[in-house]
């Protein structure tokens, strides 16, 4: 399991109630060999971590792969886990980990993403069969333009907004999986959001997508 920036396993993080977190309670459970704990995670959680990584690697099937792999770490890791954090903080914070070891090995691709996101709530797109030919086209051109400017995004800022505009994650959980503070959290959403603008807007100009984020 790899470590993190500053040395700690992403097995710790901070304290948290264990009665007030089911899945902190199962997650010990898989610890003691449980296999139906562990089949219940692996319900409750597979299609959020698919999710994540689609929007990392941009193919279903490998991202279908990289959520197995994220699965089995915890599996075979589930005896160093320590419930100090939120189950979900925790399995987002090995997510991230995995997804990115993937994104600096290779290509990838990120969904459309809109700018009306809040914090809290995750963004919404609407089904392809409500909509028109016309606006599917459009969808799918900028669709295009945000995956380039998401690809331009440092590795954290992608993974902060990925998990804010998503995930529907707070910001103090999104401090929790990149181990950093709250305000740095909301600076990387911030460029983000700023920089994929941007590279809409200059689409729309006929300009070229911006310069990749040095931060």
């Amino acid at each position: 399991m790899p470590a993190t920036g500053s040395g700690r396993s992403v097995f710790t993080s901070l304290p948290v109630n264990e009665r007030s977190d089911e899945d902190a309670v199962l997650m010990r459970r898989v610890a003691e060999g449980d296999q139906a704990a562990f089949a219940s995670l692996y319900d409750r959680h597979h299609r959020s971590v698919a999710r994540f990584a689609y929007r990392f690697v941009g193919e279903a099937g490998r991202a279908e792969e990289l959520t197995q792999d994220i699965f089995v770490k915890l599996f075979r890791h589930a005896g160093r886990y320590q419930p100090t954090a939120r189950f979900r903080t925790f399995l987002f914070r090995v997510a991230a980990n995995h997804c990115l070891n993937e994104v600096r090995r290779g290509e990838y691709r990120v969904q459309h993403v809109s700018q009306d996101g809040e914090e809290g709530r995750p963004l919404q797109t609407p089904a392809p069969e409500s909509e028109s030919p016309q606006r599917a086209v459009e969808g799918r051109e900028l669709e295009e333009r945000v995956v380039e400017a998401m690809g331009q995004l440092s590795d954290r800022e992608r993974t902060a907004f990925t998990l804010c505009r998503f995930e529907g994650m707070p910001y103090r959980e999104i401090a929790e999986v990149l181990q950093a503070s709250e305000a740095a959290v909301k600076s990387l959403i911030h460029r983000a959001t700023l920089s994929v603008a941007r590279a809409v807007e200059a689409w729309q100009a006929g300009a070229e997508i911006p310069a990749r984020s040095r931060a």
